[in-house]
């Protein structure tokens, strides 16, 4: 059985998380969408909260799993018995973070592996920052998050 964890804020979480979970649910039997409880991005949103909105947003997902994490990414993945790290790539401009963080993870657990994939194109320019930052300015988030996460950004912001 091939487990996956894709760990990120997911302060909010986007259509673009959503369809990089989508996906990766077909390509893997589980999937753990790891919420960072503080991942030194300072969340607007609790731990709580940003669960509670992942676990709605993906409640159609056979195989996969929401779930708060606090430590160490590679000691989650073993916690979970995970052997892949998915990671998503927008734009070149993640890449040479996102290599870095690979290369990091593969010195300290070689037997895990990270995958990245690509939202689909209609969703590569959303980032949870930009669509907070929309949403704080009274603008109309619908294209770019699921109905929930709308009303809590509305309620949050209003």
């Amino acid at each position: 059985m091939k487990t996956a964890v894709y760990p990120g804020t997911f302060d909010p979480i986007t259509c673009g998380h959503g369809d990089i979970v989508r996906r990766a649910s077909i390509l893997f039997d589980k999937v753990i969408v790891a919420v960072a409880e503080n991942a030194g991005k300072q969340p607007v949103s609790d731990v709580e909260e940003r669960v509670a909105l992942a676990r709605k947003v993906l409640a159609d997902l056979p195989g996969v799993e929401v779930v708060p994490f606090g430590n160490l990414l590679i000691e989650f993945a073993k916690q979970n018995g995970a052997s892949i790290i998915l990671r998503g790539l927008r734009a070149v401009s993640d890449f040479e973070y996102e290599f870095q963080l690979a290369g990091m993870n593969r010195r300290l657990a070689p037997d895990i592996e990270t995958v990245f994939l690509t939202p689909a194109e209609q969703y590569t320019y959303i980032s949870s920052s930009l669509v907070r930052e929309v949403a704080r300015l009274g603008g109309d988030v619908s294209d770019f998050v699921h109905p929930e996460v709308k009303k809590a950004l509305q309620a949050r912001y209003n």
